[in-house]
């Protein structure tokens, strides 16, 4: 969330996903010292015919555990391996101490070292079959049950779901579907309404756009005037050539289709610059310096270490694309639009049929619009209870996110200087005083 981070991927050309990305893992340091666990669990917990099990990871730090009535503050897993989470969710080892909680990071099924079928996991449709949130949510369900039984003094801990993009997402859902199993949950810039017609497709965009437009005069129009610019480069082998010795391409561009590939990879990195446009220096997507929207060779090249820039790279590879595109291909259909009017990108409609196309030749499955609204009810949720949802107005994301009070414990906290789930991050000496505010009113609401 992101995912990460959700990171949720765009769409490319005509709604279609783009093709899968090549990215590379940039390690980082533990917050503080936790044990790496598993736990079999059933392949398919809503039908009796498949009966194996797999082995889900989780880690756990209870050095700052109260037995008996501290609390379980209980991560669920994104769309990644669970490692690049917990050491960028730096808010629960902060108030690990305060709270005297246990710490629990679950990995998501089909991601890092979760696998279900081993190599063949991504192998065909079949195999990917049980790849779900509410499979996810489930082996969470389970494993907090497991936990509970087995751990002494952990009967009666409470355990609050936190989780940031996707995963906030599913604390925000594991709280509506298992009210039995968590208290409560902290869902930090979970796009929830980002389907169907919930959204206007093109919020999410716009608010890039003013981001960008924020950072320095003239800045969203340049890139606004760089897509009719590059149509015309890319007319000619000269101008393609011109392109490639430009941006210090890897790969020299020879078609119109390498052009439209470019066009894409820049539409990303503006995206994920609004995302990651934390007010201090950070490794989240990639090494950054503070507000770092500036220049795509900063973004790709901050550290100085690249000869060449890839247009096939965006993100980390601790981010899991190939599960996250079959997810965006089944039940996480979330439309997204540009106008070219009120943001700085080329014009593309929201077009199901163009995406589902794409789905099924990718996968041989073809996405469920509304499944999710059915599965969560979209934004009829009154009839629930305790959760947070945090949103910061940098973040694209919030978009799709619940900004509004809906009840006296479903609380909306807005963040006016945070980007992607930035309340998550560790304390720093550069936050800005809202998202101090809002790390201070989430406190407060889990102790309640």
């Amino acid at each position: 969330m992101l995912r990460l981070l959700l990171l949720l991927p765009l769409l490319g050309a005509a709604g279609a996903l783009p093709a899968p990305l090549r990215r590379h893992r940039r390690a980082a340091l533990p917050v503080g010292p936790y044990l790496t666990r598993y736990l079999s669990q059933q392949i398919d917990h809503f039908g009796f015919d498949e009966n194996r099990t797999f082995q889900q990871r989780y880690l756990l730090a209870d050095q700052h555990w109260k037995k008996d009535n501290g609390p379980i503050l209980f991560y669920t897993g994104n769309e990644g391996d669970i490692e690049w989470f917990c050491n960028n969710t730096g808010f629960m080892w902060d108030v690990a101490e305060e709270l005297n909680a246990m710490l629990v990071f679950a990995e998501h099924r089909y991601y890092g070292e979760s696998l279900p079928f081993g190599n063949e996991s991504f192998s065909d449709s079949k195999h990917l079959n049980y790849l779900t949130s509410e499979q996810a949510l489930a082996d969470f369900a389970v494993l907090v049950e497991y936990l509970k039984t087995t751990i002494a003094g952990a009967q009666h801990s409470p355990v609050i779901a936190i989780g940031g993009s996707y995963g906030g997402m599913l604390a925000a859902w594991f709280r509506m579907k298992y009210p039995h199993v968590v208290v409560g949950a902290l869902a930090a810039s979970a796009p929830i309404w980002q389907f169907a017609d919930l959204v206007p497709c093109g919020t999410f965009f716009n608010i890039v756009t003013n981001d960008f437009k924020k950072s320095g005069k003239g800045c969203s129009e340049s890139i606004w005037n760089s897509w009719n610019a590059i149509n015309h480069l890319s007319s000619t082998d000269a101008g393609l050539q011109w392109l490639s010795n430009t941006f210090h391409l890897c790969s020299p561009l020879k078609t119109l289709q390498d052009a439209a590939v470019l066009k894409n990879w820049l539409s990303e990195t503006w995206v994920n610059l609004a995302m990651v446009n934390y007010p201090y220096k950070a490794d989240f997507l990639q090494p950054l310096p503070a507000w770092p929207i500036q220049a795509v060779n900063l973004y790709y090249n901050y550290t100085g270490e690249a000869l060449c820039l890839d247009v096939s790279q965006t993100a980390t590879k601790s981010l899991g694309e190939m599960g996250w595109y079959y997810q965006a291909c089944t039940e996480i259909v979330m439309p997204l639009c540009t106008d070219g009017v009120h943001d700085m990108f080329e014009p593309q409609k929201w077009d199901f049929d163009a995406l589902s196309e794409e789905c099924y030749r990718m996968w041989g499955v073809r996405p469920r619009l509304s499944w999710i609204l059915s599965m969560y009810g979209g934004k009829n949720i009154s009839s629930h209870s305790n959760i947070i949802f945090s949103n910061g107005v940098l973040d694209p994301w919030s978009a799709g996110g619940v900004t509004q009070n809906i009840s006296n414990s479903l609380v909306a906290v807005v963040i006016p200087d945070g980007a992607h789930h930035l309340d998550l991050r560790s304390r720093n000496p550069l936050d800005p005083k809202s998202v101090q505010q809002a790390r201070a009113m989430e406190i407060c609401l889990m102790k309640e």
